[in-house]
């Protein structure tokens, strides 16, 4: 199955030009790596337009205007990914939060599964780099989101996820409402509802060492509001 990781950006300078060597030297020779960029002033697509003279088509660029939001980063490159003949799909943080050693592992999950995550709160899981109370706060939005929707998955917030194309299809993307935080709780709940099967693969979290965090308050009470839509709402597979 062909794979492409997905990265979303702005302001990725300190980072991107590390991350990118990093994730290819684990992928398989066909995998190929997707920068949404939310028009950095930093210059971060300057240096992946500079990185494509050396990895040529295995390294793609799509660079937007403004930011965006992540939600709508992620499904425009999952829909670029379906144009392009991807059968698998990835989400990752160009910060190194996500470990690029962890990708193998998630992709061998993926060949008898139809979503694996990246899971920091299962046995073997963990975060590092975290106050108490941002860990607090972040395994609270988890089990908070588990209680309320009746979903068994353990980290429902985190970003880390590999998706096969047929489930993104059937959840249809165009019907999501999440903008931000939310946004990676309604896909796996959408997935869990809709009989997909899913594996939590363990990994450590490490917070970002350089760049800016782009977490903030008002993240949490979005999540919050979204979790209680997200229990109101009827989940139907897409019809093709």
């Amino acid at each position: 199955m062909k794979l492409l990781v997905i990265i979303p950006t702005y302001n990725e300078i300190d980072n991107i030009s590390k991350i990118v060597p990093e994730v290819f030297n684990v992928l398989p020779e066909n995998a190929g790596i997707l920068i949404v960029d939310d028009g950095s002033p930093d210059g971060t697509a300057k240096a992946v337009k500079e990185m494509q003279k050396t990895y040529s088509e295995r390294l793609s660029l799509l660079e937007r205007k403004e930011k965006s939001g992540l939600a709508n980063a992620y499904i425009t490159g999952f829909k670029w990914g379906f144009e392009n003949g991807y059968d698998v799909l990835c989400e990752m943080d160009a910060d190194f939060s996500h470990k690029p050693e962890y990708l193998p592992q998630l992709y061998e999950a993926i060949q008898t599964n139809d979503v694996a995550i990246g899971s920091r709160n299962i046995k073997g899981g963990a975060v590092e780099g975290w106050s108490a109370l941002r860990n607090f706060i972040s395994k609270g939005g988890s089990l908070y989101s588990r209680m309320v929707l009746g979903c068994p998955v353990k980290d429902l917030t985190g970003g880390f996820n590999m998706w096969r194309k047929d489930a993104l299809e059937k959840i249809g993307l165009d019907t999501i409402i999440s903008k931000g935080y939310s946004f990676q709780i309604e896909m796996k709940y959408s997935t869990y509802k809709l009989g997909f099967k899913i594996k939590e693969v363990p990994i450590i979290f490490v917070d970002r060492t350089e760049g800016t965090s782009k977490m903030s308050s008002g993240i949490f009470g979005e999540a919050f509001w979204g979790v209680m839509k997200l229990k109101l709402r009827k989940i139907k597979p897409k019809q093709k």
